[in-house]
């Protein structure tokens, strides 16, 4: 079994607020992966005293010693169970029912001599080859099937040219996908934040031992190379980071960064994101 893995700030004068681990036990046998990407607030505020990389190093390190020392559990109840283990640790001290409290995407996958289990929720990705040397790409959607009126103001700011309507487009459009995080009538999509009950919302799955190779999760610093950039597809990124190793897949999306940080016809949120792979192979 060998694990690899590579995660870089976006921003080098800014701390990481992705989170990766993985566990083998001592047995030798199974063993689970974890990685977060945390969710950037706005200005900062977020009615926590922590911030986003103390949350997700909490949480992170919650979830791996979880499910990698609770087989009786369900990754579900494993995160269910993180999220309101973290809860605990700051609710006297911050604002939990502030809608930008620190929180996170997460992938989680687990395994032992019979199956090997995932579960993913927004938008960062885990990648699953199988023992046919197919790959298979779990994404929770959620978050790319935007209402119409979210998608309008999306487009809205892929096509502005001018610097203010850009800016006054994207400031609307921040607004409408965060009304739309984690809200209680089912209609948006779910990060990991305060309540435990998103746990239900995740994508989950299960999968014979015998049919996994090696797994692959990134946040979606690194997907950019597939999703943002089109540099090639999902079996094309895993051929990739198997051959070259996450840090290649990461300096790789650095360069498709910097050769256009402005660019609208590649729109994205930040010109560099915090970027994260773990590449585990199972054989």
């Amino acid at each position: 079994m060998r694990i690899e893995m590579a995660t870089e700030p976006g921003d080098p004068q800014r701390p990481n607020e992705d989170y990766a681990s993985a566990t083998v036990p001592a047995s030798g046998f199974g063993g689970a992966l974890v990685v977060l990407d945390g969710v950037t607030p706005p200005q900062g505020d977020d009615g926590c005293v922590h911030g986003v990389p103390w949350f997700v190093a909490r949480l992170g390190g919650a979830l791996l010693e979880l499910s990698g020392s609770r087989q009786d559990m369900t990754l579900s109840t494993c995160l269910s169970s993180a999220i309101r283990r973290t809860a605990a640790t700051h609710r006297e001290t911050c604002d939990l029912s502030h809608p930008r409290t620190p929180q996170a995407t997460v992938v989680v996958a687990r395994w032992d001599e019979l199956h090997m289990e995932h579960l993913v929720l927004s938008d960062s990705a885990l990648l699953i080859e199988n023992a046919h040397g197919e790959v298979d790409t779990v994404l929770d959607r959620k978050l790319s099937q935007l209402p119409p009126h979210v998608r309008a103001l999306r487009d809205r700011v892929r096509a502005s040219t001018e610097p203010e309507d850009r800016a006054t487009a994207r400031a609307a459009y921040v607004r409408a996908v965060e009304a739309l995080r984690n809200a209680p009538d089912g209609t948006g999509f779910y990060t990991a934040a305060a309540d435990p009950d998103v746990a239900a919302h995740a994508v989950t799955g299960s999968t014979p031992r015998a049919q996994v190779r090696t797994l692959l999760a990134l946040t979606d610093g690194a997907t950019r190379w597939t999703e943002t950039f089109h540099l090639g597809t999902w079996p094309d990124l895993f051929a990739l980071t198997q051959k070259e190793g996450p840090h290649s897949l990461i300096s790789r999306v650095r360069t498709a960064e910097s050769a256009g940080p402005t660019s609208t016809s590649l729109p994205r949120g930040k010109p560099h994101d915090d970027a994260t792979a773990l590449l585990a192979d199972l054989t």
